[in-house]
């Protein structure tokens, strides 16, 4: 019987070995389900990132044909992407990928010729309103703190009487008195 049991020792190990590993692969499964919530939970911190220059519909609205080089960068900022292999055009590409929130990615592509603007062409922009509507406004600003002070408040900070601080006394043995860093006139 011993020979029996040794010769499907390796079989039966194979096939508690193959029983084991359907087992974790369903596990595997399960926790992206079931688990995802008490995950989400304790990830990491996940850092916002902004990239490219953001193009509002007001500045896409400033753009007229026939402009210089400088005048688009005057209204849109330096591109984000320049080619050598195509000097006459500059792409702007935003975008901006936060926890929790959609990614938003925008795209304008400005075409020259010679050094006047000939077109330009890209995703419809947001104004400026729409944009910063579209910004995380779940976050929990602190207190704001009050920044002015009352007349009453400003005399508790002074003391008693309305007397200007003294000035400096004069350097005394103990302190070292450095020179000038003007030269003397002359």
């Amino acid at each position: 019987m011993s020979v029996l049991f040794t010769a499907l020792l390796p079989r039966i190990s194979r096939a508690c070995a193959l029983t084991l590993a359907c087992a974790a692969l369903g596990a595997c499964g399960s926790f992206n389900t079931a688990s995802n919530s008490l995950a989400s939970i304790i990830t990491p911190y996940k850092v916002e990132v902004v990239q490219g220059n953001f193009v509002s519909k007001e500045q896409v609205d400033a753009l007229r044909p026939g402009m210089s080089r400088a005048q688009v960068r005057e209204v849109l900022g330096s591109p984000l992407v320049t080619s050598a292999f195509h000097a006459d055009r500059w792409d702007y590409v935003f975008t901006i990928r936060r926890k929790g929130i959609e990614a938003q990615n925008r795209r304008l592509t400005v075409f020259f010729k010679e050094d006047d603007l000939e077109k330009f062409e890209g995703d419809t922009m947001p104004s400026e309103a729409e944009f910063v509507a579209t910004l995380d406004t779940n976050r929990k600003l602190g207190k704001v703190p009050k920044l002015e002070a009352s007349e009453e408040e400003l005399s508790k900070t002074r003391g008693s009487t309305d007397t200007p601080p003294a000035a400096p006394a004069s350097p005394t043995a103990g302190s070292k008195v450095y020179p000038p860093l003007e030269p003397p006139a002359r």
